[in-house]
């Protein structure tokens, strides 16, 4: 009977959310916002399809860990590090500001001073699981206040242990002792330091007996059990499922197997967080809801405002520009998921009555529920709001003819470093302190801003530069400051390189002349690889890949791939070819005539010039001495030349294998 009741409950559960989440697309209504509706809906206080939730709640907890396990795959060690200074003097600030304005706001309408500051600690936290998938979806995880973003949250889950611990002490029931809860939160953090560090000597290893096993089942096992065993154990230390399923992702990324463990997880992940939304529409009591309708926006717009303007004070002292605080802060403005929890261990020791409980964990849902429309509004608020200008640094010099470069991480450090060699003079624009401040100690002409400003823009020079390229990976920053380069410069040749193929259009509309996609410049790479490999002339391969960008990738996006592919390419694979071989210092052939190695007979390919230096030697003699460093020119069929490059290799005395005669 509980086999088939779970079961049924089950069904329910996916059918509710499958239909709910169909009306949303249609509504265009984020998917996120139509799950948390469909969890009101079916919930105990909806339609009380399914009646108990503490299944549901498990499966969320599971999906939330799987959630942050797949982020930590994605990022580095050395990623993490960049987000101390955020993490420490962000966290850290937007913490105490959040708790201490909500404390004193609430304070003359509580019982207790203690009940006052556990809702602000309550309040204090945001939804990792929320706003890092969010930013995901949007492509806005590796942007500057995706970054911000994730170091405070990661700040406010290892916060959970000392606001755990402080609770019953704020009831009245613990006395106050900091020397406590010093040695329960540094000994809980000292036993996780430990796990991590003892887990990158024993992931690798692990991971690599894993796929030795070539059993997709086992790794996938292997995988979430590295995953949930992690989460286990953080969690049973005082901290959250989340933060061990993201230090687990964090190990297994500096694997090697990372890529194969997303594409393992990822289904996992998908269906289990779809289940922890629904969850939390289920927690709340619509009856409740709907009888307190007013009060409950009065407090919901309240806590997002507060915490907005707690984050953004945060983010600034954190050496962050306008444009970023304003983003991070509305996305840090909901009430999280461990704040749910946090709230049933208040009203078990006394900091929270039931109405109270409810009331907040409403306005939470209803803070949840504007998140996706906040992270939309964002951008559009952040063009139109009278925001501050960073400063900048002086241009030293009044530039015309350069190249501006927005963006100064791995792309935008390549370019510059060519365009110095090549005497090109430059500017880079970088928003991150951190790397404006190393560029500038290496001599980089590097100016502090956000290029969304048209000031940040003008003192860059763009308005007399040659190229403005741009290397950033804010999808709606840069859609703005593409558009306003446009506008200060209308002749200026605008490069710019984007990781998504759908907003090539739209970036040209705006006024990019040329739109770099990261992924279809590796399709390109791979399919250049693959027509040498065949020993297709470079020129026809160089053609063949002017025609792909020329058109704007378009042959790479039909269905029909092979349609796109040029009659001259098909042509060349099925003909012979030319091909040139280089012999390397030391190399077998080297000090060997033409004659001695009879590459015609033994292969069938002909050598039809030596080339020395930069002399070349058309129809070299028989006799022709080959020397370390020469170049020969080869024609022949692909098999022929196959079979020529074999033989130089190895410099055979014997026939080379299916030569002919």
């Amino acid at each position: 009977m509980l086999l088939e009741h779970l079961l049924q409950e089950t069904v329910i559960l996916l059918a509710g959310a499958v239909l709910v989440s169909l009306l949303a697309v249609r509504l265009r209504i984020p998917p996120l916002v139509g799950l948390l509706l469909a969890g009101m809906v079916i919930g105990p206080s909806g339609l009380g399809w399914v009646a108990e939730i503490e299944a549901v709640e498990a499966f969320a907890e599971i999906g939330v860990a799987l959630l942050l396990f797949t982020i930590g795959l994605e990022l580095s060690l050395a990623e993490l590090k960049e987000l101390r200074r955020v993490f420490l003097a962000g966290g850290g600030l937007q913490a105490a500001l959040t708790i201490g304005a909500v404390a004193a706001a609430t304070w003359a309408f509580v019982p207790s001073p203690g009940s006052a500051i556990f809702l602000g600690c309550a309040v204090a936290l945001s939804s990792t699981a929320i706003v890092l998938k969010l930013l995901g979806e949007r492509g806005e995880s590796d942007s500057p206040h995706g970054r911000v973003s994730l170091g405070i949250l990661l700040f406010q889950d290892f916060l959970i242990v000392p606001l755990i611990v402080l609770t019953p002490v704020l009831g009245g029931e613990v006395p106050l002792s900091v020397a406590d809860l010093a040695l329960r939160f540094g000994g809980s953090l000292l036993v996780v330091g430990v796990v991590v560090l003892a887990a990158r000597k024993l992931v690798p290893a692990f991971f690599l007996r894993l796929a030795r096993t070539r059993a997709r089942e086992t790794f996938v096992l292997g995988a979430l059990l590295s995953c949930l065993a992690m989460a286990w154990l953080t969690h049973a230390l005082g901290f959250s499922l989340a933060l061990g399923a993201f230090l687990a992702g964090l190990i297994v990324s500096e694997t090697e197997y990372s890529d194969q463990v997303i594409a393992d997880v990822g289904p996992f992940r998908d269906l289990f967080s779809s289940l922890f939304f629904i969850s939390i529409g289920m927690l709340v009591d619509l009856r409740f809801a709907a009888g307190k309708l007013a009060l409950l926006l009065a407090l919901a717009v309240g806590i997002i405002v507060v915490k907005t303007l707690a984050a953004s004070v945060a983010v600034a002292a954190a050496g962050f520009p306008g444009r970023t605080r304003l983003l991070a802060a509305l996305g840090l403005s909901q009430v999280g998921e461990f704040s749910f929890v946090l709230m049933e261990v208040g009203r078990r020791h006394g900091l929270l009555g039931d109405d109270g409980f409810q009331l907040l964990l409403s306005a939470a849902v209803l803070t949840i529920l504007a998140t996706p429309l906040l992270l939309r509004l964002a951008p559009w608020l952040a063009d139109r709001l009278p925001l501050v200008a960073p400063p900048v640094s002086p241009p030293g010099e009044d530039r015309s003819g350069h190249v501006v470069v927005v963006g100064y991480g791995l792309g935008g450090r390549l370019l510059a470093r060519e365009l110095r060699e090549a005497h090109i003079p430059y500017v880079v624009i970088e928003l991150s302190v951190e790397i404006q401040r190393r560029a500038r100690e290496h001599g980089e002409p590097v100016l502090y801003g956000d290029a969304t400003r048209p000031e940040i823009l003008s003192h860059a020079g763009v308005p007399k530069a040659r190229v403005v390229v741009f290397t950033i990976s804010d999808p709606a920053a840069l859609r703005r400051a593409v558009t306003l380069a446009r506008r200060l410069n209308p002749t200026a040749e605008i490069v710019v390189r984007t990781r998504r193929v759908g907003e090539i259009e739209e970036l040209r509309g705006l006024g990019a002349d040329e739109v770099v996609a990261e992924e279809f410049e590796t399709a390109i790479e791979i399919f250049t690889l693959v027509l040498r490999r065949y020993h297709v002339p470079r020129n026809v391969i160089r053609a063949q890949t002017r025609v792909l960008r020329g058109e704007g990738y378009a042959m790479l996006r039909t269905p029909a791939l092979g349609a796109g592919v040029s009659e001259a390419v098909l042509d060349a694979l099925a003909a012979g070819t030319t091909e040139i071989f280089q012999l390397a210092p030391g190399s077998p052939a080297a000090g060997r005539s033409l004659r001695e190695l009879d590459l015609r007979h033994r292969t069938g390919a002909t050598v039809i010039a030596v080339v020395r230096g930069e002399v070349p030697n058309p129809n070299p003699a028989p006799d022709t001495v080959l020397e370390g460093g020469d170049c020969l020119v080869l024609v022949g069929s692909h098999e022929e030349i196959d079979r020529a490059f074999t033989v130089l290799a190895a410099a055979l005395d014997g026939p080379a294998p299916g030569s002919p005669g």
